[in-house]
């Protein structure tokens, strides 16, 4: 079964959940005149806030709004139950959740929420929603009801080096001792952009790969299948133009469906510079599963937004995901990691394929002569996805394939190995999983704003992964058997007469060597032969 180490902030659990609402109850009764103790929410603070110096105070009614994060219910019974669902080798393999029966059976209690949306009301805030998972409240109000539900002050922050503007809590926001007990964390509190994603310039000085060389190189076109009846979800804090994604499908002969975009928490407010990094997770996997219905997910780049987007994705159902975004794992925000860990569970839970980008910055994802990995690729419920520099013959077979040193891979520093890597490191999890083509030296073509170009990085192998699963997902269907879901314990499992075991190049700290490695992971696919290995 898959472990986690110290998701940083401490999550609830089962005992500390019923002390918890013993202490609600007590705390209900008592009298309202006296103060309630109050205990801080860990990690829900920018950690930084030294290097952006406060310029004033949030206007007091000013609207805020935030997303609560309750710890599941009965913590060790949903990991026991993703793991049974999970291994090939169980008779519960496959047997998924829906989202609904995720929250009756893992989600907070009933009373929990009921608890928690009461005191949100008695201090002025307007519930909104709260989540199907029944793992987040989603309430607003003015900046003043907002500061006194979490006793803590908002102030608007300038960064001394970047003269980027944002508002924070100046303290760990705290709530009564019974609730804080069962929230995990506090998102909204600020409004400093949260995730990134790895620079994409495209090259007009190389040769990029087309959807046959992509696929011919990959062994796609064995499957006869394009990904019809099959959904997709993208995770996206950048938005699109349709027109780039009309003129890619012009060039390469597609007719592929539209996507359809999802906005949550409003949405993005406009395109900016991570719109190149949209339009290339969008082709590449119409390059790979054209057929395939695409759901692109636009969500505010912020603690909220992050948190509401993933949820949700999670919520929606949709078996395959890719992610292109995400952060070195000592620059996040120690709530956000639990809360999202959390989620990812629910995804693996319900039968849902996580695959996310492992970085464009080698063994060294904060650029500082150091060692890091990137979040969510560490997490062990997703499937971390490194990089490599493919070559293809002329007929679009694939020549040969090498590790990429851009691609990022090490040891997670939160995050204790998980059993379906148990073997193959010092007890830490390793990232990444497995790999593709990433290399902007070879990396895909793309359309976007406008024009052709070459476009590289993780985040091109992610969702070239996420087309495969596309194929193999119809293929498992029409065969009568469930989707992959959580991929990795199949892979680890099951795969190794699938991939191509990828040798040569370096990441920095680590080399591509026989069998598994922190730059290429298991390897790169032969779709054809994975499919069968998937499927026996």
């Amino acid at each position: 079964m898959p472990k986690s180490l110290r998701v940083v902030a401490a999550v609830a659990t089962p005992l500390a959940v019923l002390a918890g609402l013993a202490a609600i109850r007590q705390s209900a009764s008592a009298d309202p005149l006296q103060p309630q103790p109050r205990a801080a929410v860990a990690g829900s603070r920018v950690a930084d806030l030294a290097a952006a110096p406060r310029t004033g105070a949030v206007p007091a009614g000013q609207r805020t709004a935030v997303s609560i994060s309750l710890a599941p219910r009965d913590g060790a019974a949903l990991d026991g139950f993703i793991a049974q669902v999970s291994d090939p080798r169980s008779a519960q393999h496959g047997r998924y959740l829906s989202p609904a029966q995720f929250a009756d059976r893992f989600g907070a209690t009933a009373e929990q929420i009921d608890q928690l949306t009461g005191y949100l009301r008695g201090q002025g805030l307007t519930v909104d929603s709260v989540n199907p998972n029944g793992l987040l409240v989603n309430a607003s109000g003015p900046a003043s009801a907002v500061e006194q539900a979490f006793a803590t002050n908002l102030s608007t922050r300038r960064e001394a080096g970047t003269g980027r503007e944002y508002y924070a809590n100046d303290s760990a926001p705290t709530l009564p001792t019974a609730l804080a007990t069962v929230v995990t964390g506090v998102a909204g509190l600020d409004n400093r952009p949260r995730v990134n994603h790895p620079p994409v310039r495209p090259r007009a000085d190389v040769p990029g790969m087309s959807p046959a060389q992509l696929k011919g190189a990959y062994n796609v076109n064995g499957l006869g299948v394009r990904g019809d009846g099959q959904q997709v979800a993208l995770l996206e804090f950048d938005g699109f133009e349709q027109s780039n994604i009309d003129a890619y499908d012009r060039q390469f002969g597609l007719s592929s469906p539209a996507p359809i975009v999802r906005k949550v928490d409003g949405g993005v407010p406009k395109l900016g510079e991570g719109q190149v990094e949209v339009e290339l997770d969008i082709e590449a996997i119409r390059a790979i599963a054209p057929n395939a219905r695409q759901v692109v997910f636009e969500g505010p780049n912020t603690s909220q937004g992050l948190i509401d987007t993933y949820a949700a994705i999670v919520n929606s159902g949709i078996p395959v995901v890719s992610i292109s975004w995400g952060l070195p794992e000592p620059q996040l925000a120690p709530s956000d990691v639990t809360t999202l860990h959390n989620l990812y569970k629910q995804a693996a839970a319900q039968g849902q394929s996580l695959f996310a980008a492992s970085g464009d910055n080698g063994s060294d994802d904060e650029k500082n002569g150091g060692l890091a990995v990137d979040y969510p690729a560490s997490d062990p419920f997703v499937t971390g996805t490194g990089g490599t520099h493919l070559t293809v013959n002329p007929d679009n077979t694939r020549a040969g394939e090498t590790g990429w040193s851009g691609a990022g891979g090490g040891n997670s520093a939160l995050f204790t190995v998980p059993d379906y890597q148990a073997g193959k490191g010092k007890g830490q999890r390793m990232v990444p999983d497995i790999a593709a083509d990433a290399d902007p030296a070879s990396g895909l073509t793309v359309f976007s704003q406008g024009k052709f170009g070459v476009v590289g990085g993780t985040s091109a192998a992610a969702p070239e992964w996420a087309g495969f699963v596309l194929l193999y997902n119809q293929i498992a269907a029409s065969k009568g058997k469930p989707a992959l879901g959580f991929a990795n314990p199949a892979l680890y499992a099951k795969a190794s007469s699938g991939l191509h075991d990828i040798v040569g190049g370096s990441n920095g700290a680590f080399q591509a060597v026989p069998g598994y490695d922190q730059v290429t992971g298991l390897g790169s696919y032969d779709a054809v032969k994975l499919v069968a290995a998937l499927l026996s």
